[in-house]
């Protein structure tokens, strides 16, 4: 009997390229979150927004808070059990999965992201989990039909889904782009499904100074829409209480002692056909 040689098995998943000499929105938030997978050029990009923009670390911060509001009422009142999660960005602590499949151990999740320090990082996160329950895609938002047909391998798009986009369509450039988008990943849903959303809004000279700093130094632009642009991703859709609201202001689970300094407005909407 012969014997072969060792040949060398080609990497299925060869190692992401990550080029830490431009800042990354994904980075710089998990900066700003207090976490460890950045790069000198996030945190340098990162302290510079904050020096203009100081409220940033707030609005990271409710963000994480509001997912975790988002996803109890998904799971609980609105009896989901299925979620496409784009531009999910980094894990830390209480990402989708968890939460939802600790409300609801038979939950489906499908994350979704583009960023090779994000790839490398749900390559670890999906160990362990059970097969066929959670899973991810490398994949731009700017490409919904590729979203959606790889997503149709875990979800079944014949019952609802809850579409989460949390904090990503502002790096996309022109609303009407955005729009289209979210109204492409909408229509692929089933009735019941919903749309979780929220984005950063037009605000005072010092975020738009931050924003424009933060683009000059490499990292992708992000967009801040008007009230009426972002209540407009959920047109067609009948919105959950409270509406379109400033993020600490969707089901406080405790009461704002403090006026807030969020930039940002999110919600729920529900497609009903």
């Amino acid at each position: 009997m012969s014997v072969q040689p060792d040949v060398p098995v080609p990497d299925e998943h060869p190692p992401p390229r990550i080029d830490t000499t431009v800042p990354h929105s994904a980075r710089i938030w998990n900066y700003w979150l207090g976490g460890k997978d950045n790069y000198p050029v996030d945190r340098e990009a990162g302290d510079a927004y904050l020096h203009i923009s100081p409220g940033i670390v707030e609005t990271a911060r409710a963000s994480r808070y509001l997912l975790a509001r988002f996803i109890r009422y998904l799971t609980g009142e609105a009896k989901i059990r299925q979620f496409l999660d784009i531009g999910t960005g980094l894990p830390t602590v209480d990402n989708t999965h968890e939460l939802a499949q600790c409300a609801a151990p038979d939950s489906r999740i499908v994350y979704v992201d583009n960023d090779p320090l994000v790839l490398a990082h749900a390559r670890a996160l999906l160990t362990g989990t059970s097969p066929g329950t959670v899973d991810y895609i490398d994949a731009d938002l700017r490409d919904p039909d590729r979203i959606i047909a790889q997503a149709a391998k875990t979800l079944d798009f014949d019952r609802p889904i809850a579409l989460m986009l949390m904090g990503i369509l502002g790096h996309i450039d022109g609303y009407d782009l955005a729009r289209s988008l979210v109204r492409r990943l909408v229509d692929a849903l089933p009735a019941g499904s919903y749309l979780a959303l929220y984005d950063g809004v037009e605000g005072n000279a010092a975020s738009h100074q931050a924003l424009d700093d933060y683009s000059s130094r490499g990292a992708v632009p992000y967009h801040l829409r008007s009230r009426e642009e972002i209540v407009g991703f959920f047109d067609g859709l009948d919105l959950v209480e409270p509406g379109v609201v400033p993020l600490s202001e969707w089901r406080p689970e405790l009461p704002n002692l403090d006026p807030p300094t969020v930039t940002a407005l999110g919600g729920i909407g529900r497609k009903v056909r």
